[in-house]
Parts: C-alpha cells; sequence; structure tokens
C-alpha cells in the first residue's frame, strides 16, 4: 500500500496531556454554543427560528444591495443570497418570525420591489413560511437526531469492541461535534438544518476513523504479547497513521472543493465538513485511543489495590 509516511515513531499517549486541554477549550467553546442554539441566541436559520424566504428572479441586472435597501425602508432585516450564475438574476431573500412586519410578510416584500424596481420584472419562483411551532419541532428533533446517533455508537463500538472503546469512541464522537458546533457559533455561521446533516456525517467519519485504529490495537494485542499496552496503542496509531492521512487528506480535498465552488447555500456545510474531517482526525489519535488507554490504566490500578 503507498505510504506518505514510514516507520513513524509517534509518542501519542505522551501527548495526551496537552491533547486533553486544547479538546477540554474546544468542547467548553461547543458546550457554549449548544447553550447558544437551545436558548436561540445563536445565529440560527429560519429551519430553527421560523419566517420567511422567497426566491424572485428579475429581468435585468440587480444588486443584493439595491434589495436590501428597498426592504429596509419598510423596515425588514433581510438576509440575501445569489443563487445560480451572475447573469440568471435569482435572489433568495429570507427574513426572521421576530423580523416580519405583518401577516402578510412575504406579500409585502413582493409587493414592495415590484413597486420600487416597476422598470424591472420579478417573477416569483419559490415562497416558504415555517410557523414558531415548526420550527421549534425542527430544533427538537436534530438534538435528539444527535443523541440517538451517539447511543448508536456506543452499542455498535460496545458489540465490537469492549466497553471502554465504546465509551472512548462515543466520548470521542461527541467531542468532535461538539468542537465543530463551538467554531461554527464562535464564527457567527448560520446553524441550519444542513449543518446539522454535516454534523451527522462528522459523527459517521469520526466512527469510521476510530474504528479503523481500534481493529489495528485489537489485532496487536492478540499478535504481540510481550509488549506493554502503552507501547501497542503508540505501535497501532504509528502503523495507521499513513492511511489516516491518505484517507483524510483526500476527503478534505473533495470537501475543501465543495466549500470554495459549491455556492453560497453550501458554505456552511462544507465548512462544518471541513472542520470535522480535521477534528475527527485529530480525535482518533489523540482523544479516543487515550482515553481507552487511562481506562485500561485505571482499572490495573484498581486490582492492584484489591
Amino acid at each position: 500500500m503507498f505510504e506518505i509516511v514510514k516507520n513513524t515513531k509517534i509518542n501519542f499517549l505522551g501527548l495526551r496531556k496537552i491533547s486533553y486541554v486544547l479538546s477540554a477549550v474546544f468542547v467548553l467553546m461547543g458546550i457554549f454554543g449548544l447553550f447558544k442554539i437551545i436558548t436561540g441566541t445563536a445565529n440560527m436559520g429560519l429551519d430553527f427560528t421560523g419566517g420567511i424566504s422567497v426566491q424572485v428572479k428579475f429581468s435585468k441586472p440587480m444588486t443584493s444591495e439595491k434589495i436590501r435597501e428597498i426592504l429596509e425602508k419598510i423596515g425588514y432585516k433581510v438576509y440575501l443570497q445569489k443563487v445560480g450564475a451572475e447573469a440568471d438574476n435569482i435572489f433568495l431573500i429570507r427574513t426572521t418570525l421576530k423580523d416580519i412586519k405583518s401577516a402578510y410578510g412575504s406579500t409585502e416584500i413582493i409587493n414592495t420591489l415590484k413597486k420600487e424596481t416597476q422598470d424591472n420584472d420579478i417573477v416569483v419562483l419559490e415562497e416558504n413560511v415555517i410557523g414558531p411551532v415548526v420550527s421549534a419541532q425542527l430544533k427538537q428533533k436534530a438534538l435528539y437526531a444527535i443523541f440517538w446517533a451517539s447511543i448508536g455508537i456506543l452499542i455498535y463500538i460496545w458489540v465490537r469492541f469492549q466497553f471502554k472503546f465504546a465509551v472512548s469512541a462515543t466520548l470521542a464522537t461527541i467531542h468532535d461535534v461538539l468542537v465543530v458546533l463551538g467554531i461554527m457559533v464562535f464564527l457567527n455561521k448560520e446553524i441550519d438544518l444542513l449543518v446539522i446533516t454535516a454534523l451527522l456525517t462528522i459523527a459517521g467519519y469520526s466512527l469510521t476513523d476510530t474504528v479503523v485504529v481500534f481493529d489495528r490495537i485489537r489485532e496487536n494485542m492478540r499478535n504481540i504479547l510481550k509488549e506493554s499496552f502503552e507501547s501497542i496503542i503508540n505501535r497501532s496509531l504509528n502503523e495507521v497513521l499513513s492511511r489516516t492521512l491518505i484517507t483524510s487528506g483526500t476527503t478534505l480535498l473533495v470537501a475543501i472543493s465543495l466549500y470554495l465552488f459549491g455556492g453560497i447555500i453550501l458554505n456552511n456545510f462544507s465548512l462544518a465538513i471541513v472542520l470535522g474531517i480535521i477534528v475527527g482526525t485529530y480525535s482518533s489519535c489523540f482523544i479516543a485511543s487515550p482515553i481507552v488507554f487511562d481506562w485500561e490504566t485505571h482499572e490495573k490500578k484498581q486490582k492492584v489495590t484489591k
């Protein structure tokens, strides 16, 4: 197999205290971000806040600045996205529930644009309204999805390996989701269903990477009887390091391409995926396996004291 690094002898476990401190900082950021999401103070998408979105096509060139200026005159704070090619003149106009001035918000927006741009014909391509009840349900279901995904990971690894491996993998996965979530909230990125989808994707990716490492640890535990558990874990991590870097590197290139060329609608989704690949690769080496080692060490100390 092609290898980009060979015969490495990195002491991963020797760096675990540093990685624990670093991760603790980012996890706390993630918990704070989760708190902001639950309380609704983060930059939440229409999926979770409720509101309206209108997609319109102009017959002549139009700018986002001009649309925003027109709608701000009637008191609307809107979020604008240019859709498609520049020549298409298609815009997605969104406003949250708290910024809607009347029960006929979308109609008011459309009529105002038509009135202020009479020489530029407007065609309404799509119109969506998300009420407060639906947005609350979506937020609840999103949190449930992440919770049950974590439970599923715990059960899967428990069946396949041992309980301490299962807990370690689950903690590493939760770590990855919280870190990415914290960074997204810190950057004031909009949290919508696409970002939640990215977080679930990250959980799956992180688990796959961790399982590869755990498989090698289990294999070496069976075949190498003279080495300490610490040595076996370090050996295993070094043996799969090349595979990890190649897999993560190629996946990262695709995610970066999606971020650069996927358009504004996929921007936050692809950014979350990029962050997730980096954090997931880090956690499989510096979080999941060290937790297993510390757990095993603690169990041995308890047996000695008894």
